[in-house]
């Protein structure tokens, strides 16, 4: 399997993983807050961090799965693009303290996310 197909094949389950984050997220929390890609951001970004310690400090899997699972589910299942139309679309209709506080805590939550894994990574391989 080519690094191509690795990435459109992990990129497919990834946007499927998210569809179905904000299914069950709209579920329980309703539709007045984009949840599900504030919540797959955040986790995305942690398994990207856990990812970048297995996959690229420990080299525990090769470059094919490196592909799959970073470029591709993660790539697929976080996405910036809807965060910054959803964003759009609180601004404009008004919503401006919850605008705000999804662009700080999209941002800073994700990036909070992505140092616990890789901190939580380097303790389990040390």
């Amino acid at each position: 399997m080519g690094t191509l197909v690795a990435i459109a094949i992990g990129g497919a389950l990834g946007s499927v993983a998210r569809y179905g984050m904000t299914i069950y997220c709209e579920s329980l929390l309703g539709k007045d807050f984009p949840y599900g890609i504030f919540f797959a951001n955040i986790i995305g970004s942690f398994a990207i961090g856990v990812c970048f310690v297995l996959l690229l400090e420990r080299a525990m899997l090769s470059d094919l799965w490196r592909s799959l699972l970073m470029m591709g589910f993660l790539g697929g299942f976080t996405t910036f693009s809807t965060f910054s139309l959803q964003s759009i679309g609180m601004i404009q209709a008004g919503r401006l303290l919850e605008a705000g506080f999804y662009i700080l805590g999209s941002v800073i939550l994700s990036i909070v996310g992505a140092w616990a894994g890789i901190l939580l990574a380097r303790q389990m391989t040390s």
